[in-house]
């Protein structure tokens, strides 16, 4: 481990490490830990998960998980955060570094933005069914995304999916119809999550935190329909009937005789 209590990356887990540093001076610091191949969240230990996170504790109006499970597992998973920053105001000005395997990403911001961001994380990797159609993304983990980042990361991935799926043999769903049904249900989970952790807090930051990622649900479908054309000039090497590749072996002129 290094001195931050981290373990050294391998192929088995992924960690990411977030520092919230408050400007009087005080910190907190959460360590996500995530299975290499499956990329579901290794939970802490938390022998009593609190009450809100009970299974029927505001239960989600679209949850598939039977009655056999007492838990939401999002919310057991996301237990000690929301207990951490039940008291904060999302508008709060702090210092957020995270740590990734690959790099380090440090920025001013506000609370909330720092919390939306490893709410992210937690959320998509504790096995709901929903949620985890959006898993892949958190290998590639961005903090601090833009609206226009994070629909470039979901699009992109939900293409992978389906070129994965094609090799398959499988019926691939190239007009993206599919993932806006997929953040539809998301966003349905998302204010069932609400409910929850306004309970949960005294403030509104964690309350806000999700907020921020529900507009990224909402958002996806206009994103699909107009904001792709504002990104399309960058494909145009692409895009161009004749994109400049140089002509195959037998198509090359052949030099005169002199």
């Amino acid at each position: 481990m290094d001195q931050h209590g981290l373990k050294a990356p391998s192929r088995k887990t992924i960690h990411y490490r977030y520092l919230f540093r408050y400007e009087d001076g005080r910190e907190k610091e959460f360590n996500i830990e995530l299975d290499g191949e499956t990329l579901g969240v290794i939970p802490a230990d938390q022998t009593r998960p609190p009450e809100w996170t009970k299974l029927k504790y505001f239960q989600c109006k679209n949850c598939p998980l039977p009655d056999t499970v007492t838990h939401c597992p999002v919310a057991v998973n996301l237990g000690r955060l929301v207990d951490a920053f039940r008291d904060d105001v999302s508008y709060e000005s702090t210092t957020i570094t995270v740590e990734t395997p690959q790099r380090t990403y440090v920025k001013k911001t506000t609370l909330q933005k720092g919390l939306s961001s490893i709410i992210g994380v937690y959320m998509v990797t504790s096995d709901c069914p929903v949620l985890d159609k959006l898993r892949p993304m958190s290998r590639f983990h961005l903090p601090f995304a833009t609206p226009v980042e994070t629909f470039f990361r979901s699009i992109s991935a939900y293409l992978t999916a389906q070129f994965l799926l094609m090799r398959k043999q499988k019926e691939p769903d190239w007009s993206l119809d599919k993932l806006v049904d997929i953040y539809k249900a998301i966003n349905v989970v998302n204010r069932g999550m609400s409910e929850r952790l306004l309970n949960a807090s005294e403030k509104d930051a964690n309350v806000n935190a999700l907020v921020i990622l529900h507009s990224f649900g909402d958002g996806i479908g206009y994103f699909i329909e107009d904001g792709l054309d504002e990104i399309e000039p960058m494909f145009s090497v692409f895009l161009k009937e004749h994109n400049g590749l140089a002509p195959p072996a037998d198509d090359k002129p052949k030099s005169s005789s002199t």
